[in-house]
Formats: structure tokens, C-alpha cells, sequence
């Protein structure tokens, strides 16, 4: 049997500083040997082959990735473009020439990662403004389950609030219309309990109430 399919992630959620195994391992992302102990170094999911074991991060910043779609904020100008907030610990960057109308600092945009250099600093391409609405953040590696198996889960969200929702893989959504305070709190239980199952279903259940009280 390969490593891949006897990989598994299991729903138990390690800390910083806790010991996984004392068995000899190889060390995957996330972990680091001391005194013969594998110990985990991030708040995550313990993931776990028959030699080799890493833990999947429940949070932290976004690290921009070639062809991603994000959701950002324009928070400076300079002469040849503008700094966009993208959730990182990275700059990146618009260019002027690849606009065709100037943007104002503050500016809600998405766009597309078009590409990102040695420094993991990012190339901001495709970009379109975003008017009015609010920018709701959430650790990244929350968007995969917070936008579901073929977008499932937003768009669940989004028939239930009637609220406008675009989700940038870099954890930052921009919401607008409808019943938005009803769409952060679904969305905030997708980010709070993302590691457990029937996630959908009690989500669905919880809309269900909520849209039902208010009719």
C-alpha cells in the first residue's frame, strides 16, 4: 500500500508544544524532533502515515499562490501602482499599466494572483473594484471548507442571507446586500467547527432557524 493511501488525517486537534509520538518518524510540515519526541509546533490537525507525520495549520497568515483569487484592500500608492492588503505578511502589488481607471486608497478589490516572485511577494493582476459592502477575515486555511465541495457551502450561505458573497482563497470575503450580520455568523461557525463532520447539515439548520425567526 503507498504512504498516500495510508496517510490520514485524523479530527484531533494538536497545540504548539505537544507531544505526538515518541516512534521514529519522518518529520512532515508543522513538527520538530526534541529528545526523541515528534512535537507539534502549530495549532492544527495531526496528520499521520505509517512513517511519516506533519500537522495541517487551523490558522495563520496567507501565502500568495500563482493563479489564486483573492480579495484585497488598496492601502497605498506609489508611482508605478498601489500596496494591496492581502491578508500576508508579504507585499503585493497593482500596477498602474495594467489598470485602466485609478484606484482610491481603502478600495475593496479581487483580483488574480498573476504571479509571485523569490520573496513571496505578489503580482496582482485582473482586478476589479468592489463597491460598498464589508470585508469579513478568517484564517485561510478555513476557505476550502468555508466555500465547500463545488461551492456548496457559500452558496448554501447565500441563498439563506440573499447577501452578495465573494470569497477570496486568502481568507478576506467581501459581502454586501441582504442579511449580512446572518451571513458572518454562518461563516464564523463554518470557521470554528471546519474540523468536525456534517458540517453542512448543521449549518443548514442553523439558516433554516435563523431565516425562519425573522419571517
Amino acid at each position: 500500500m503507498s504512504e498516500k493511501k495510508e496517510r490520514k488525517v485524523s479530527r484531533k486537534i494538536v497545540i504548539p508544544g505537544e507531544v505526538l509520538t515518541a516512534e521514529r518518524k519522518k518529520l512532515g510540515a508543522n513538527v520538530f524532533l526534541r529528545e526523541g519526541k515528534i512535537i507539534s509546533s502549530r495549532l492544527g490537525l495531526l496528520q499521520e502515515a505509517a512513517d511519516k507525520i506533519s500537522v495541517i495549520p487551523l490558522e495563520g497568515k496567507y501565502l500568495p499562490k500563482e493563479n489564486d483569487f483573492i480579495v484585497g484592500i488598496i492601502t497605498s500608492e506609489k508611482y508605478y501602482g498601489y500596496t494591496v492588503d492581502i491578508n500576508s505578511i508579504y507585499e503585493s502589488t497593482i500596477y498602474k499599466r495594467d489598470l485602466q481607471k485609478p484606484l482610491k486608497i481603502g478600495t475593496f478589490i479581487s483580483a488574480k494572483v498573476s504571479r509571485v516572485n523569490e520573496l513571496h511577494e505578489a503580482e496582482l493582476s485582473n482586478v476589479k473594484v468592489l463597491y460598498g459592502g464589508e470585508i469579513l477575515k478568517v484564517s485561510p486555511v478555513k476557505i476550502p471548507r468555508i466555500i465547500g465541495k463545488n461551492n456548496s457551502m457559500i452558496n448554501l450561505i447565500r441563498k439563506y442571507t440573499k447577501s452578495f458573497i465573494i470569497v477570496g482563497r486568502n481568507g478576506l470575503i467581501w459581502m454586501n446586500g441582504g442579511n449580512i450580520a446572518l451571513a458572518i455568523e454562518a461563516i464564523r461557525i463554518v470557521e470554528s467547527e471546519a474540523h468536525l463532520t456534517n458540517l453542512t447539515d448543521r449549518i443548514t439548520k442553523f439558516l433554516e432557524k435563523e431565516t425562519k425567526v425573522k419571517k
